[in-house]
């Protein structure tokens, strides 16, 4: 499982340092997309495959699926950790991302969130005002807190 909330730079050429906590979990080759609210979604293989098969199964006849699936996978690339802990981004990845220099890493469960440190702060802080009443919405999801 991912969590927790840490701070790092991509240099010049595009590398970021992935947290040693997470580097366990991810494995040696894991995949990095375009993820939702213009964050980077990393996943260990056995959640990529897991989160394939869900995508397979989307009806090919929708137009928003069809969308949904080619802007996912499109944009997906398999990473691996240098020797320093880093994986090198690339430019459509960093752009999408607006990954200039300070970052976010998040862990979110079964993933990990890489963020702009400006989107992740005004998400959290939008989010932040809003936790109690999104927390009484996933009731209805049978979910104690």
């Amino acid at each position: 499982m991912f969590m927790g909330e840490y701070f790092h730079t991509v240099d010049g050429k595009g590398r970021l340092i992935i947290p040693a906590k997470f580097r366990e979990g991810l494995e040696d080759t894991f995949v990095v997309t375009k993820g939702l609210d213009n964050c980077l979604f990393v996943y260990p293989p056995d959640e990529w495959k897991t989160l394939e098969q869900k995508l397979k199964a989307l009806p090919f006849t929708k137009k928003d699926a069809r969308a949904f699936v080619r802007f996912f996978f499109s944009g997906a690339t398999e990473c691996e950790l240098d020797k320093q802990g880093r994986i090198l981004l690339p430019a459509s990845l960093r752009n999408y991302g607006q990954l200039e220099k300070d970052v976010v890493i998040i862990g979110v469960s079964s993933r990990v969130e890489i963020w702009s440190r400006e989107s992740w702060e005004k998400y959290s802080t939008e989010a932040e005002m809003d936790y109690e009443e999104i927390a009484e919405k996933i009731v209805d999801f049978d979910i104690d807190l």
